[in-house]
């Protein structure tokens, strides 16, 4: 049907298009005006402190009132000045058999990844930069995915020889390499413990070393670290992370007064022999594929690169993360759910990796 112009339904057409018009236009205009409110308020409103050590990467260091204060890119704790930021980052390998117990120096360690080594037993992989613990040990032997872990570092490591793939890999791919093997006067056997437990060493040594050997720096940009911000109301009190069995199964205890994790050890606190109580700032449990293969035996074996869950523990709280890594040379970061990256309160980091199966509690 046409519609003439001065017919009464053409009329009617007219109005009510007329109104539509203005209706859209003015759901338009208080649109803009509600988004531009929003906007406004965002930008006026105070901005909470920054938390946020930012660290320049090719100085690790922040200027606030005309001073520069340096910070470590492995803990992201002060330091007394640049040449620290660099300083060669030492990665040693240390036991945890019982015969092991209690172990040496690792209380002092920046970063630890604490995993299976083989047989349900645990190993660490514990790195050093500012620090310098007088007695170190018992250190034993390396697998393939703690090189993995440790690489990105720059760090050198030491440790008592490995299975084949880690020595092959160690040999062949640029590692800064102080295996005891080839370097036994940097290391000695205690009397007070009995073989293959007795093997220690210490920074004057593996300074030493490091320096004969041409590993004077670790340049590296780090994980992101912040200021702590302890909640009033922790929900991560305890924390209990299953490993292997109740021998190596880990839990934690939230101590609110240092915002700090007492960690227990296969039922019974975690104490360095010399340092006591270890109790790190942030507790990761590392979800990572693992299954037994063949190297020169049965040996564990983990899939180091790709992503997987990941929870991580500081200021009373856990945040429900997952960690990437683009392949064995890459650094690992860890991102929140929304694909941010998490950063750490200063002070030591420890890493518990566990099978995707295994479970990880907290209350």
């Amino acid at each position: 049907m046409i519609l003439h112009s001065n017919s009464p339904w053409a009329k009617l057409v007219h109005f009510a298009d007329f109104h539509r018009r203005w209706a859209g236009i003015l759901i338009a205009v208080f649109i803009v005006i509600g988004a531009g409110s929003v906007t406004a308020a965002y930008f006026l409103q105070p901005k909470p402190a920054a938390t946020v050590i930012t660290v320049k990467e090719e100085a690790k260091a922040v200027t606030e009132n005309g001073v520069t204060k340096y910070y470590s890119p492995l803990t992201g704790l002060e330091v007394k000045d640049e040449l620290e930021t660099r300083k060669q980052i030492t990665a040693i390998m240390i036991e945890n058999s019982l015969d092991a117990r209690p172990q040496s120096g690792i209380k002092s360690a920046g970063v630890v990844f604490e995993a299976v080594a083989e047989g349900g037993i645990t190993r660490y992989l514990t790195l050093f930069q500012e620090s310098r613990p007088g007695l170190i040990g018992p250190v034993r032997s390396v697998r393939p995915y703690y090189i993995d872990w440790m690489g990105p570092f720059q760090a050198s490591i030491a440790h008592v020889g490995g299975s084949q793939n880690a020595l092959l890999t160690l040999k062949n791919g640029g590692y800064k390499d102080i295996d005891q093997f080839f370097n036994g006067s940097y290391y000695w056997r205690a009397t007070d413990r009995v073989a293959p437990h007795n093997v220690y060493t210490n920074f004057d040594k593996l300074d030493e070393l490091n320096k004969k050997k041409g590993y004077v720096g670790s340049d590296i940009k780090g994980w992101p670290h912040k200021l702590d911000s302890p909640v009033a109301a922790p929900n991560a009190k305890t924390i209990h992370i299953d490993i292997s069995s109740a021998t190596f199964n880990v839990d934690y205890n939230y101590d609110a007064t240092t915002n700090t994790y007492n960690r227990i050890l296969g039922g019974k606190p975690h104490a360095d022999r010399e340092g006591g109580q270890i109790a790190p700032k942030v507790v990761v449990a590392m979800k990572v594929p693992t299954q037994i293969g063949f190297e020169d035996g049965y040996r564990e074996q983990m899939d180091t690169s790709g992503y997987n869950q990941a929870y991580i523990f500081q200021d009373g709280t856990v945040q429900e993360a997952f960690w990437r890594k683009a392949d064995a040379r890459a650094p690992i970061y860890f991102y929140d759910k929304a694909g941010k990256p998490i950063a750490f309160n200063a002070g030591q980091a420890w890493i518990s990796v566990t099978a995707p199966n295994k479970s990880v509690t907290w209350q």
